[in-house]
Formats: C-alpha cells, structure tokens, sequence
C-alpha cells in the first residue's frame, strides 16, 4: 500500500498516473496547496521540501519527495515502464528533460500568464517563448514515434507520464496543440488510456482532461 499525498496538479498527476498505469494500491491524502496545507507539519515529516506529492510505502517504509524520485522509484520497485523498449537511459533522459527545463518553465508561464497576467510583459514574452521552444523540442521528437523513448506500445514509459500532465496544460499556456502535430497525436493517444483517464483526477475534483 502507498500513501500518497497530493493535489490536482501536473507533478501529482505525473504519480497518479502511474499508480493507476501499475495497478498499485495506494491511499490518496489531498494536500490543498490553496490552503498551505503543504506547510502543515505532518506533511513537512514526509516532504521536507513542503511541495506535493510525495508517498510513503507502507511494504518497505521508504519516504519520497520529488515526483521525478517517485516515478523512477516506482517504475524500479514494479519492473515496468522504464526497461521495456530496451532503452532505459533514454526514458531517463526525457525524464530529466522534463524536471530540468519543460516543467519549470510552464510552471512560470502558468504563474505569469494564468495566474498573474498583465504584471510583467517582459516574463510573459520571455516564458511563453521559451514554452514554444520546448514544445518544438518535443514535436521535432515525436515525430515517428508513438511516445519520447521510442516506437510501439512497449515504449510508453514513466517519461510520457511526467512530460503528458504539463502539456494538458496547454490552455493555460497559450499553447495551439495543432501547431505541433507530433505532440497532438501523442497527447490525444495516452489521452485516451483508462489508466490516465482515472489518474488524472487524484484527488477527485471533477477536472475533466482538456482535449483538442
């Protein structure tokens, strides 16, 4: 049993996903960061960084922060989704593709252009450009392939699971999927998996997946 404790964004859903993808039971602890709950002690004894998610495996005791750790953990403790297609420092490259520069920055586009809009022109052109760039990356990448590690099913792996929840964002991002059609067709394919559907809205707050 995993304890995992969350909230309705793209690095909880990045775990959720997986969870579900691998059919582990897992108890869901909602952590409402509009609330500063993340600042609650309790939290602080499983996350020291106070940022979701973060678990705690009931079967071996191990805490983790950091949603790139857990997937990885995860991925490792289950046999799957990282060795499949043969190309483990692939998927790994993706992953760190992924924490290092595609989520950073659409979080600071979701802060300035969502959450804050007309505060600072100068972040929004700078952010949104760099967002269109990695999305570029991302499409010049999938181009030929059905998901970043490879080709065929067998190459689904936990890099699509960190990379897809950000790109559901893409509203927020002032982003038109259809300008990038590699990442179009491979956003609507893992879209579509039961799996996602259900990861998606942990914990349950009736947030449908945006499809365009």
């Amino acid at each position: 049993m995993i304890d995992f404790y969350t909230w309705a964004t793209p690095n909880g859903r990045k775990v959720s996903i997986l969870l579900e993808e691998l059919g582990c039971a897992y108890e869901t602890h909602a952590v409402n960061i509009g609330k500063d709950e993340q600042f609650a002690p309790e939290f602080l004894s499983v996350a020291p960084n106070n940022k979701i998610p973060a678990i705690v495996d009931r079967q071996t005791g191990q805490t983790l922060m950091e949603s790139g750790a857990i997937l990885l953990y995860l991925a490792k403790k289950h046999g799957k989704f990282l060795t499949e297609g043969g190309e483990e420092w692939r998927v790994v490259e993706w992953l760190m593709w992924q924490m290092a520069g595609f989520g950073p920055i659409l979080g600071q586009v979701h802060h300035f252009r969502f959450f804050n809009p007309g505060k600072s022109e100068y972040a929004e052109a700078r952010f949104g450009a760099e967002a269109r760039r990695l999305y570029g990356v991302l499409d010049a990448r999938l181009r030929g392939r059905d998901f970043v590690a490879g080709q065929g099913a067998g190459a689904y792996s936990i890099a699509d699971m960190a990379i897809w929840p950000w790109a559901a964002r893409f509203e927020r991002q002032g982003i038109d999927l259809t300008e990038f059609p590699g990442v179009l067709a491979w956003y609507r394919r893992i879209a579509e998996r039961e799996a996602v559907v259900r990861g998606y809205d942990v914990p349950a707050t009736g947030e449908a997946i945006p499809i365009p």
